[in-house]
């Protein structure tokens, strides 16, 4: 309990620091004394929650750059915006290039198979692998450079992409890209948890929540419309293209928007923990190539890697303890004692496995099964991004009303709009097979959005300000191991159904959906749990 008391402390301002320990040497000398008088909850009941509470307030405020007591920051609704336009253009590019790959491989020297492949999953590993140690460095050396470092290396990336000459070079700028997009991404979440507060926190992440479902289901559209109006030897160059100039107006509003370091924090040192960070990407890396390589590699060896990863996260977890007792570690392993947090990743980790798989077969289904354009493959996804948008919002706004019953709600919508996705593939397969799919993809839309932004609130409400980078990187994590693990067993059934079946869509799309529909089971399964472990020990978990 001692460390797990200290942890919160380290990594606030030094005057928060001396004024506890002050606090505590007073009251414990002097009981009378003018400090103890300035903290009446604590004498009255000196418990470790009463105290991480107290703090969290306190550096809320500092964090948030605020000089007069709670008041909010004036900008902090601009920073907002200027956070999902970054946070945006890098989620967009996870689903974005799907629709391209035909365009890649006809009009770019050396873009072989192997080539093409790594083009998805050297962006996929890349960015998984920086996500922590980026949300690290910001809660360090501040959020707002950070994130204009992200920003700026993403934008650099997205231009090599658009200008390579061939596959390699191509293959080299993703990997950047994707270190870029890890860099920034849990900037994203951690200026939230800092800028806001209470309901309005939860409105910020229904925003946020809207932004990665309409991101990763419009890709596709945007890449269509691309490809369509440029040609497919040249249109996906202008797939990359597109975030230039998103890139340089996000930058420049960054300067003038989001928050500095507070002067409390300015000039202290941290410890950036070396080892911890190299274990834990050793860890991260070899968990997701194999399944990112799944269908390139068709050696069983890539498995062992799994057990690597295991070593490596068992590593980790030793060396964090041992580190953690006289530094800073690179995660506060106390923070998956709270039981919102720990559940929140997991959930995250199997519905993101359940979600992303969905747009990754329905658009090969369309385009090589159907002959649909990359266009009309990309209007398809339009329901689900139109449903998602509207649901993240309201699902932000109410979440402090219903907690976790809200997710259990969504994935439940999740799981209609699967299975009637499913039914329709079976009986509809043919070229109205888009018209067929809008209701149920408004559907799992819908749920899908009651469950991104309320479980990312609810998972970092508990967790202090000053480790919200390094929380929301791990959240991240945890979609993205999912995500590739979704892709790659959903990917698994679909391809073999599709060799056995002698290139039978309508018998492969479901078949691999249906694996889908199990991860997103696995997350209502959890979100049920949390709810009744709550209500049985009135712990629920709430904004």
């Amino acid at each position: 309990m001692a460390a797990e008391h200290r942890k919160p402390v380290e990594p606030d301002a030094a005057p928060t620091v001396a004024h506890h320990t002050a606090h505590h040497a007073a009251t414990a000398e002097h009981p009378s004394a003018p400090q103890a008088e300035q903290h009446p909850d604590q004498e009255q009941h000196p418990d470790q929650r009463q105290d991480s509470d107290q703090r969290q307030d306190s550096d809320q405020r500092q964090d948030s750059g605020q000089q007069k007591g709670d008041a909010p920051d004036p900008n902090r609704w601009k920073a907002l915006v200027i956070c999902l336009l970054g946070g945006g253009i890098v989620l967009l590019d996870v689903s974005i290039v799907n629709v391209a790959l035909q365009s890649i491989s006809s009009g770019l020297s050396g873009a072989t198979p192997e080539a093409v492949q790594w083009i998805l999953s050297g962006y996929a590993l890349a960015f998984g692998l920086l996500l922590v140690p980026g949300g690290r460095l910001g809660d360090a050396v501040g959020r707002r450079r950070m994130f204009v470092v992200g920003v700026a290396l993403f934008t650099l990336a997205s231009a090599l992409c658009g200008f390579a000459p061939n596959g390699l070079v191509l293959v080299i700028a993703r990997l950047v890209q994707g270190l870029a997009g890890g860099l920034l991404t849990p900037q994203v979440t951690a200026l939230i948890q800092q800028l806001f507060r209470g309901k309005e926190r939860g409105t910020a992440f229904g925003l946020f929540g809207a932004t990665v479902g309409i991101a990763t289901a419009i890709g596709p559209l945007v890449g269509g419309l691309l490809i369509t109006a440029f040609g497919t030897e040249n249109g996906w160059r202008f797939v990359f293209f597109v975030n230039l100039p998103v890139g340089l107006v996000t930058i420049l509003l960054a300067f003038r928007y989001l928050p500095t370091t507070p002067k409390a924090e300015r000039g202290r040192k941290h410890d950036f923990d070396p080892v911890g960070i190299l274990l834990l990407g050793a860890a991260v890396v070899a968990l997701l190539l194999p399944f990112v390589q799944s269908e390139q590699w068709k050696s069983n060896a890539k498995w062992w890697l799994v057990v690597a990863a295991v070593v490596f996260a068992v590593l980790f977890v030793l060396w964090e303890r041992r580190y953690g007792r006289e530094h800073e570690p690179v995660i506060d392993l106390g923070l998956f004692r709270r039981r919102s947090f720990s559940l929140g990743v997991g959930l995250a980790t199997v519905y993101f496995a359940g979600f992303t798989p969905l747009f990754f077969v329905l658009t090969l289904a369309l385009q090589s099964g159907l002959q649909y354009s990359a266009l009309l493959a990309g209007v398809a996804s339009v329901p689900f991004a139109i449903g998602s948008g509207i649901a993240s919002t309201i699902g932000g706004r109410i979440v402090h009303r219903f907690g976790r019953q809200l997710i259990v709600v969504g994935t439940v919508l999740v799981l209609i709009g699967l299975g009637a996705v499913i039914w329709v593939v079976a009986d509809h397969y043919g070229p109205d097979l888009g018209w067929w799919l809008v209701l149920p993809l408004l559907v799992a839309g819908i749920g899908s959005g009651l469950t991104i932004s309320p479980n990312q609130t609810l998972t970092l409400s508990e967790v202090p300000v000053q480790q919200g980078g390094s929380a929301g990187g791990l959240i991240q994590v945890g979609a993205r191991v999912g995500s590739a693990i979704g892709i790659a067993a959903v990917g698994s059934v679909f391809y073999s159904s599709l060799a056995s079946s002698k290139g039978d869509y309508s018998q492969g799309l479901p078949l691999g959906l249906g694996v889908s529909l199990v991860f997103v089971a696995a997350a209502l399964v959890a979100g049920i749990v949390d709810v009744v472990v709550g209500k049985v020990r009135g712990t629920e978990a709430s904004v």
